[in-house]
């Protein structure tokens, strides 16, 4: 039984502001094959990665060897690696707050240059040592009057209050999204910022980063035993709590909040959809969640939730336990590991507090016995906690995104072919483990792939084969080849593959339903085009060449709903998975290629590519991976990843120009483009390495191919 969970799930969080839409989840029926095979896809790839999640540790040994790798893939991951350098943290207390039983100082400090954290310090008063000291990580709250930002800590102020009135000292930092200079977690979820994911970048980097630097902060401290430090937070709060602990071995204990749950939530369950991007890392190493939290072991960690949080649903969090609760074993340190589940929906409980108050008391205060008699509540109102006057002028919060992660530097025009080789083979192993890393192995799958012919037949002078072939698992493509009627496809001098996308299918099917409609019958109706027509039939008649075209997956015979809005979910699943979208057409176009050079007559054959747009891109990196290739037409290939197909991590390796070099050397290149910026790289290199002139040349994009 397939089981049909892309859902809009809810967002119920503390404060005005959500990330998706709040509803309760509901299962909405798979109407096409289309969505069918979709959804089959991303619970097989989900569950391949869930049951490779920390299986492998079967003695403490396999475990701490590996462990600080896995913690350098987290930073990776973050947009940590390397570690950013520990610049002055620049304090400045802009007012303190007095209450009969704690001070709260209003402060901030620069994570790195510009990059302010503001937070309010609570300090308890008649403290006599240094006290155990509690970093907390707001959640979405949102704390605002008119244009002015009071920041979501004024929104959690209450868990500051109670922990200063407890002994300990507890900073409460903003975030980066509503803070009291707003910035942006919202890059993939509705603003279109895909080369976030080409950049390497995520929010939750930069949140991991201010927390690391808070606790630094809290290290400058007189009244701070750095020795006795806990991470708490809710919500996103208890997201940057878990990259915080498992990155800084200086957190001894940690109470995430309303902060994780598995990829089977996230991406069959459809609950990502209701998330912003600070919650996930660029999953380039393909982790489930219960990976990040396995890495703070063996320290006191609480995992507390609610049963009836529908954006961390209690079924995910108890697998993430389960998993965690293996490694702990290891050590022989289940004491350490608690799970708090209370009842309730996804909100910042007073049950939720208590359990998380116990928690560090008896971890690093000693004490487990003392019951907790005050609740915690709010005491100020919000523009008094305000840190900022005015803001400062060198802020980069507003556009961290494009600084927080160093894109590579332009490629280099090599001096010999040895620097060319190793920059190509630098390029093409990062492009194999950084972005293509969700690509299958081919151990596990036929190659060439196994080719199905569901049709053939000749009319109006063409000959029309239909084959059918699965790239991967839940993923078969269709593969159209017309030739000239009665020419044996032994006899053809080449074939042109053209890759194309859901309108170049919609011309497909109208220019071939009237002469082929036992097959196109079945498709949606389209109005027959007989300029489309009579352009295959001149192309075979005046050629001995194969004209051939395929759609890469959610494109053509099995398409994904159209809806903007799901297209958007579609793609976080697909980061979810350390894929994307765009990475695994470049797959299929890979397997398109094998495919079609495997049919009898056209082995050995030259293959031409063709695409446009973003598929001319896609077209170009499938090509750097296959052979035979002769030939790339290239129509308005976009200039740079900054606006093209987003490759996870592609502009920390390169760029689309030095691709298009890399293709150069291999393949003559037709670029069909207004500008030629984007081959003056390609331009430099062919001449820098007299390759000849004819491998890259540039035409007007209105050129015919």
């Amino acid at each position: 039984m397939i089981r049909s969970r892309l859902l809009l799930s809810t967002l119920v969080f503390f404060g005005a502001l959500r990330c998706g839409v709040a509803q309760e989840p509901t299962r909405p029926s798979v109407s096409t094959e289309g969505e069918r095979l979709l959804q089959d896809y991303l619970q097989a790839e989900t569950g391949r990665l869930a049951r490779n999640c920390l299986t492998d540790f079967q003695t403490l040994e396999d475990w701490t060897r590996r462990r600080e790798e896995l913690r350098r893939q987290l930073r990776e991951m973050l947009g940590l690696d390397p570690e950013p350098p520990r610049t002055p943290l620049v304090p400045q207390i802009t007012g303190t707050i007095d209450h009969p039983e704690f001070t709260v100082e209003k402060l901030h400090f620069q994570s790195r240059p510009g990059l302010y954290v503001t937070g309010n310090l609570y300090l308890p008063k008649g403290q006599t040592a240094p006290a155990p000291a509690i970093l907390y990580v707001c959640g979405h709250s949102k704390q605002k009057e008119g244009n002015t930002s009071f920041g979501n800590k004024t929104g959690y102020q209450h868990h500051g209050a109670w922990f200063a009135r407890h002994g300990y000292v507890c900073l409460t930092i903003d975030t980066i999204q509503l803070g009291e200079i707003e910035g942006v977690h919202h890059g993939t979820h509705n603003l279109n910022q895909w080369w976030w994911n080409a950049r390497g970048y995520t929010p939750a980097g930069v949140e991991a980063w201010n927390g690391i630097r808070a606790i630094d902060y809290l290290e400058t401290r007189p009244e701070v035993d750095p020795q006795r430090i806990g991470v708490t937070g809710r919500s996103g709060g208890g997201a940057y709590s878990w990259w915080i602990a498992a990155l800084d071995e200086r957190v001894r204990a940690a109470v995430p909040v309303a902060g994780i749950t598995d990829l089977e939530n996230h991406v069959v369950d459809g609950v990502v959809d209701g998330h912003c991007d600070c919650m996930f890392p660029v999953n380039t190493h393909r982790w489930d969640f219960a990976q990040v939290a396995a890495l703070v072991a063996p320290r006191p960690l609480l995992i507390s939730n609610t049963d009836k949080d529908t954006i961390f649903p209690l079924e995910g969090v108890v697998r993430v336990h389960e998993k965690v609760r293996r490694i702990y074993r290891l050590y022989g340190a289940e004491k350490n590991l608690g799970l708090q589940i209370t009842e309730g929906p996804h909100l910042d409980t007073q049950e939720l507090h208590i359990h998380s108050f116990r928690w560090f008391h008896r971890f690093l205060q000693n004490d487990p016995q003392t019951l907790v008699e005050k609740a915690a509540v709010k005491f100020f109102p919000p523009p008094q906690l305000r840190v900022f006057e005015s803001l400062p002028d060198d802020e980069i919060v507003t556009r961290v995104a494009e600084l927080f992660v160093a894109p590579a530097p332009a490629p280099r025009i090599p001096a010999t072919a040895g620097e060319w080789e190793t920059d190509r083979e630098q390029f093409l192993r990062g492009l194999r483990e950084k972005s293509f890393g969700g690509w299958p192995t081919m151990d596990g799958l036929p190659t060439p792939p196994a080719l199905k012919p569901i049709f053939e037949g000749e009319a109006e002078g063409i000959r029309l084969q239909i084959f059918e072939f699965e790239s991967q698992p839940h993923v078969p493509l269709r593969l159209y080849l017309a030739s000239r009627a009665g020419l044996p496809l032994a006899d053809l001098d080449l074939t042109v593959l053209h890759i194309i996308d859901g309108s170049g299918w919609n011309e497909l099917v109208a220019g071939l339903r009237k002469p082929f409609p036992t097959h196109f019958a079945a498709e949606p109706a389209t109005e027959f085009q007989p300029a489309i027509l009579e352009g295959i039939q001149k192309r075979v008649a005046e050629s001995r060449q194969g004209l051939a075209w395929l759609a890469p997956r959610g494109l053509g015979a099995h398409s994904w709903p159209a809806d903007a809005t799901r297209q958007i979910g579609i793609r976080r699943r697909f980061q979810m998975l350390g894929q994307t979208v765009d990475g695994m057409r470049v797959w299929d176009i890979r397997r398109g290629i094998q495919a079609m050079q495997s049919i009898p007559g056209l082995k050995g054959k030259p293959t031409w590519l063709q695409g446009e747009g973003n598929l001319a891109a896609l077209v170009l990196y499938a090509s750097l991976f296959e052979t035979g290739v002769s030939r790339l037409d290239l129509t308005r290939l976009p200039a740079s990843h900054q606006a093209g197909p987003d490759l996870l991590n592609v502009l920390r390796l390169g760029d689309l120009p030095l691709a298009l070099a890399i293709a150069t050397e291999r393949s003559r290149i037709i670029l069909r483009n207004e500008s030629p910026a984007v081959a003056e790289t390609a331009r430099q290199i062919q001449q820098a390495l007299r390759w000849p002139a004819e491998q890259l040349q540039i035409v007007p994009a209105t050129t015919s191919p």
